[in-house]
């Protein structure tokens, strides 16, 4: 079999948003906006969060079709406490899996109103994610 040969120039591609479907966006906004405390950016067919600079939005599922709730995404909070973000969730009736230890930091899991699965990461060494997406781009 063989492989075609990469193109010759890269494609000009900017960042636009993540987004999830939801089943209610009333109850969608209420979770993101007052249970985990994102910014609100507008609402108008779809809600616009900003989180650290990246765009997340919530867009309700057309009629008749079915979440993707496992779906191969998540979003990935880095927390400097893992414990106590935990703690904080389940006081606000929001269940999570026990933390398990991984290689370079610790990790739970939760879920949204919708089931899309949602994760808290606590580094080992508290870095800035943003300066591990600069330091991931040079390895390129």
């Amino acid at each position: 079999m063989l492989l075609s040969s990469p193109p010759c120039s890269k494609l000009k591609l900017s960042f636009d948003a993540v987004f999830y479907y939801v089943t209610d966006i009333e109850e969608a906004i209420a979770f993101y906006r007052d249970t985990l405390g994102l910014s609100m950016l507008s609402h108008d067919y779809v809600a616009r969060f900003d989180l650290d600079g990246v765009l997340i939005e919530l867009v309700p599922l057309p009629p008749g079709s079915i979440v993707p709730a496992s779906g191969n995404a998540r979003l990935c909070f880095a927390v400097s406490d893992l414990q106590g973000t935990v703690d904080q969730l389940h006081s606000r009736g929001i269940a999570t899996s026990g933390i398990k230890n991984k290689k370079d930091g610790r990790i739970a899991f939760f879920r949204d109103p919708d089931g899309n699965e949602l994760s808290l990461w606590e580094y080992q060494k508290m870095e800035d994610p943003r300066q591990t997406v600069k330091s991931a781009e040079f390895q390129m």
